[in-house]
């Protein structure tokens, strides 16, 4: 009986033992669940990126604006936003207006949060679009800061300025100062949607601005550019013809082609939008003379005197696709394009070809008509 006892006693103490092994396991487990629903709660909302405005009161606190970020869809969770604030004890959110977006993280907007508020309400934003050439940026800037068109000329003739330029920025050279070329910077600035402090931002700061926009955007491409037979004065001139010349096709690096089959076979590009450039005229402003068509100019790639030759300089600030184009074209062994109203591209090697296409696309009501 002793013996059966003790045999009874030891089981119940295993079985203890068990009950509070499979206890602590229990625990654990539930921690580490508890510890990812947690994480959870804290992450972003989403991957949205857009900004909301958001304004904090004088005399908010981070429980008071609990609800308020909730239904701005800021924080997935009021009770694990809570739970971070009393875990973290951050600083105290300070009043004003901020720009938060549903990809932050509940620590990132306390962060953003704790700091205060970056919002100047002297930010001015300005968009430089695809394709347009200096004069029109020179009104862009004329018309959202405190600088006059003739400040962005000058600015652009300031030989000095070049230079620091030119020792500054690896895609810029020499080739700029050319005297033919109407302005020093054009086809070097990058468009796109920019925030300056306020309106007496000064021309030089829009520039390099702008400058340093295009080093970001060329630096992938580099060695491309290094690799090339062509400067990279060259390849922005390119691009800029491409720019104007594809707008309405899908096949930007397959037109390139073409200007560079036309260049190397000693043909004049023959481009319209280059003439229009050459006389200062806007393509939407009038139909060209055939006396402009035909006139010489440095930038005028209608000329005989031009064959072989692209113009001395960029003609409008080119987008990364028509650059991207211009590195990488395509090769073939075409010398017209055209493109349909549906932007499909067509490549011919004659220009008899080239005038039929161009009559069955009429006939099939695909001729895109300016």
């Amino acid at each position: 009986m002793e013996t059966s006892n003790s045999s009874f006693c030891s089981m119940c103490k295993l079985m203890r033992k068990a009950k509070f092994g499979l206890l602590i396991v229990s625990v654990v487990g539930l921690l580490i669940i508890s510890c990812f629903v947690y994480i959870n709660g804290i992450g972003s909302v989403s991957k949205n990126s857009d900004k909301k405005e958001f304004i904090i009161e004088p005399g908010s606190s981070y429980l008071t604006i609990a609800s308020n970020l909730k239904e701005n869809n800021l924080i997935k969770s009021e009770l694990f936003y809570k739970i971070y604030i009393k875990l973290n004890n951050p600083e105290p959110v300070q009043a004003g207006k901020y720009y938060l977006s549903e990809n932050m993280s509940v620590n990132e907007i306390v962060n953003a949060l704790s700091k205060g508020s970056t919002y100047n309400p002297d930010v001015i934003t300005i968009t430089f679009k695809e394709g347009i050439h200096m004069r029109e940026i020179a009104k862009v800037i004329a018309q959202n800061t405190n600088n006059t068109v003739d400040d962005i000329f000058k600015t652009l003739k300031d030989q000095s300025y070049l230079n620091e330029l030119i020792n500054k920025y690896w895609f810029i050279s020499d080739e700029i100062k050319n005297q033919s070329i109407y302005y020093s910077l054009e086809g070097y600035l990058f468009p796109d949607t920019y925030q300056f402090r306020n309106k007496d931002v000064t021309v030089k700061e829009i520039f390099e601005t702008l400058l340093n926009q295009m080093a970001n955007k060329l630096e992938p491409y580099k060695k491309s550019i290094e690799d090339s037979k062509y400067s990279i004065h060259e390849i922005l001139t390119m691009a800029s013809i491409v720019e104007l010349e594809s707008s309405n096709s899908n096949d930007r690096a397959g037109v390139a082609g073409v200007f560079y089959n036309r260049l190397v076979s000693g043909w004049s590009l023959g481009s319209d939008v280059t003439t229009y450039y050459a006389e200062q005229i806007d393509m939407n402003e009038r139909d060209l003379y055939q006396s402009e068509l035909d006139s010489y100019n440095a930038y005028n790639t209608r000329s005989s005197k031009m064959a072989g030759r692209l113009p001395v300089g960029p003609i409008c600030i080119p987008s990364i696709n028509s650059i991207v184009a211009s590195i990488n074209y395509t090769n073939h062994n075409y010398y017209f394009f055209v493109a349909d109203k549906n932007q499909k591209t067509y490549f011919t090697k004659t220009n008899a070809e080239h005038v039929a296409l161009v009559n069955d696309l009429r006939k099939q009501g695909l001729w895109y008509e300016y």
